[in-house]
């Protein structure tokens, strides 16, 4: 009975402490394109982190990718996670 408390006291410890370990600060890259009328800006890059699991972080990132028309103006923002 004690060797199966210690066994499950182990295991709850080790999944604390691999939950905690996986934040982290990632990257976020968004590479925003204009197009529609000549004389337009070529494309320009933003970078900002996040901290946060790989999982969150991607998910956060990506929300931030958005197409919008406006006056014959096309601009597409493009986020990736690195």
């Amino acid at each position: 009975m004690k060797f199966r408390l210690s066994i499950i006291l182990v295991m709850a410890f080790a999944g604390i402490i691999s939950m905690s370990s996986c934040v982290k600060k990632y990257t976020c890259q968004c590479v925003v394109k204009y197009s529609g009328i000549p004389g337009l800006p070529d494309s320009t890059m933003q970078e900002y982190d996040i901290t946060d699991s790989k999982s969150g972080a991607d998910s956060k990132c990506k929300g931030e990718s958005y197409s919008h028309d406006a006056n014959g103006i096309h601009t597409q923002e493009t986020c990736q996670l690195y």
